[in-house]
């Protein structure tokens, strides 16, 4: 009965990816949306359910994703953005694969999640809050257009990351943090009149599934113990 339970779930989980990716597409040839966005957006959004789902191949779609995201930052200039993913996440993605394929369940081709110790947690959002006030006074003397949540979300991103290498559930939290501001600037943007609704729409799948994958590892991590 669980296996059929599983099984289950994990077709309503692919089929909803297919209708996520059916989406960005359809809205892309209606709205005549960036190309550059379209391909951020998904392979971004895969790289999030693949990562959720504890699978190292993740990394690929999110090396992809990430250099297409950084030119379409850098289109907008989103300094802080640019410089996360080209001199961060890139590499750390590359780190990830490698430190994920080391600790992977027996059975299957899954990572083993963990939940970080409190006095782990607190130090390094105590760090992340200090360096987002260096960050936001020097994109300040660069002009970016958003140096407040550019800032934040640029610092916490880096958190998350750590967080994600090291196969931690606290990743979701901040991912979900990330998700709402970036949501926010970007909104701004198409507002603005700039074609990047399929970056919205990302950043709101993005948003959700950082609060699925959160109860579900929550609940994983729980039949560890």
């Amino acid at each position: 009965m669980i296996k059929n339970k599983l099984n289950i779930q994990e077709r309503v989980e692919f089929i909803s990816l297919f209708l996520i990716i059916l989406l960005i597409i359809s809205n892309a040839i209606i709205n005549n949306d960036s190309n550059i966005a379209v391909i951020s957006a998904i392979c971004g959004i895969i790289y999030t359910f693949l990562a959720g789902k504890g699978v190292p191949i993740c990394y690929l779609f999110g090396v992809i994703g990430s250099s297409f995201y950084a030119y379409l930052a850098f289109s907008n200039a989103i300094w802080g953005n640019v410089l996360l993913y080209l001199i961060y996440y890139i590499p750390m993605q590359v780190l990830g694969y490698l430190k994920w394929n080391k600790n992977l369940k027996l059975d299957k081709m899954e990572i083993i999640k963990i939940k970080l110790p409190k006095k782990d947690l607190y130090f390094l959002i105590l760090i992340l809050v200090l360096l987002t006030f260096i960050v936001y006074n020097i994109l300040n003397q660069f002009n970016d257009v958003h140096p407040v949540i550019d800032s934040i979300t640029t610092i916490f991103s880096i958190g998350g990351m750590y967080l994600t290498v090291r196969r931690a559930i606290e990743q979701w939290i901040f991912w979900a943090f990330v998700n709402l501001l970036s949501l926010i600037m970007w909104l701004n943007i198409l507002l603005g009149g700039i074609p990047v609704c399929s970056t919205v729409i990302m950043w709101s799948i993005y948003l959700l599934l950082s609060i699925y994958f959160y109860i579900k590892w929550s609940s994983e991590i729980k039949n560890y113990n």
